[in-house]
């Protein structure tokens, strides 16, 4: 029969073991003598009477107790002596409470406590300074002004609203420990120091616009040198201008200025373009009469002088035959003129006495054009010729009577 079936032995479960109610709570009494009873064979203690298991030291306790409390000591001596400084750290070692040199990264040894104590410093965390304001936590990145920090007077006399983050490390862990009571404190005002001795060398201008790179340089270089008088320990690693602005009370008037000089920035723009589209122009234009009355000069000149060597050869022709230069001259002068006027050729044997010509309709529809474009060079050429044969007969006026009184 199984031990679980009707009108079996309930007390009794399959190991042999009597079942007891699973469902209370263990027996503290029972657990405390067990352990008890373990301790007393550890160290040698035996058990006494009396009706209950109660431990009693023997001999051998106290050498058990001996192990363990030296144990105990060589693990605390251990944990004193050897210290394993990580990548990022420096040990400072202080013995008796002094500086005594700086751990490496690496398995160090030293002196236990309380002869020597070590504090480990983190030299590679990159820390935060804010100047003008104060960054809160959250998903939601904002930040609240802090006006006593924030607004700085200019060298022009305006007031500014400036916001920097100053970011730092540690370059000396001895120097940060012990030189100065609070260096972090110590960063904020060299820091704030430094913002206002720069912007106040400085036009509102130059901080708004184009001098915010410069400003932050400077700044980092002046905040460097103030850490390294005081022997902080600290090194500047970057110094960010997060705003430059008028401030809040005046900022609907700046905005008109800003847009009044982004005007008149762009009416210079327009003259400019306008100007170097026309200089050239003009430049050129100059320079191309230039060229034409160079070059009218040229022709004029060399007119003359062809003219002038011309009546020089005529002459000396002249002289030596004048009757049949005075014909040439005369018939030259003819054909210029003829050639440049209008004919009408007609042959009289041929024709009749009631011959009636349109003189004037066949001018016009055959010549009139050619006539309208050379007439004024025509004119002028008829002159200039008028001229020379006028000056040769002149010439030949004096000749003539220059011979009359040779003969004479």
């Amino acid at each position: 029969m199984a031990w679980n079936e009707p009108g079996g032995s309930k007390d009794k479960d399959p190991w042999g073991n009597k079942r007891k109610d699973e469902q209370g709570p263990p027996d503290l009494d029972e657990v405390v003598r067990k352990m008890q009873d373990k301790l007393g064979g550890l160290f040698g203690g035996k058990k006494g009477g009396g009706g209950g298991d109660k431990f009693s030291p023997g001999k051998g306790s106290v050498a058990g107790m001996g192990v363990i409390i030296l144990v105990l000591v060589g693990g605390w001596l251990l944990y004193d002596i050897v210290h394993i400084i990580q990548p990022a750290e420096r040990g400072v070692v202080q013995v008796f409470g002094k500086y005594s040199s700086t751990m490496q990264p690496g398995l160090n040894a030293t002196w236990p406590r309380p002869i020597a104590t070590v504090e480990r410093v983190d030299v590679a965390q990159i820390r935060n300074v804010e100047i003008g304001y104060r960054s809160t936590g959250g998903r939601t990145a904002k930040s609240s002004t802090v006006a006593s920090e924030a607004l700085m007077l200019t060298r022009d006399e305006n007031i500014v609203d400036v916001r920097f983050a100053v970011q730092y490390n540690i370059k000396s862990a001895p120097d940060y420990l012990f030189n100065v009571r609070d260096p972090d404190q110590t960063l904020r005002q060299a820091t704030e120091s430094a913002v206002r001795e720069v912007v106040g060398k400085s036009n509102m201008d130059f901080v708004l616009t184009e001098g915010r790179g410069e400003i932050a340089s400077r700044i980092q270089v002046l905040i460097q040198e103030i850490l390294d008088r005081y022997q902080t320990g600290l090194m500047v690693t970057s110094v960010n201008m997060q705003d430059a602005q008028p401030p809040e009370q005046v900022q609907s008037a700046f905005d008109d200025a800003v847009k009044a000089r982004e005007d008149r920035q762009r009416k210079i723009n327009e003259a400019q373009a306008y100007s170097n589209d026309i200089l050239p122009k003009a430049r050129g234009g100059a320079a191309r009469l230039l060229e034409e009355a160079n070059a009218y000069k040229a022709q004029v000149v060399a007119k003359s002088e062809g003219e002038s060597q011309r009546f020089e050869r005529i002459l000396a022709e002249y002289q030596k035959a004048p009757e049949v230069t005075r014909q040439r001259l005369y018939l030259e002068m003819m054909e210029q003129v003829l050639s440049s006027s209008s004919k009408v050729m007609i042959d009289v044997n041929t024709g009749n006495n009631l011959m009636l010509l349109p003189l004037d309709k066949m001018i016009r529809e055959s010549q009139l054009p050619a006539r309208s474009q050379d007439f004024s060079s025509s004119l002028s050429d008829l002159e200039s010729q008028m001229n020379a044969s006028r000056s040769s007969q002149q010439l030949l006026q004096r000749e003539r009577d220059s011979r009359s009184r040779e003969r004479r």
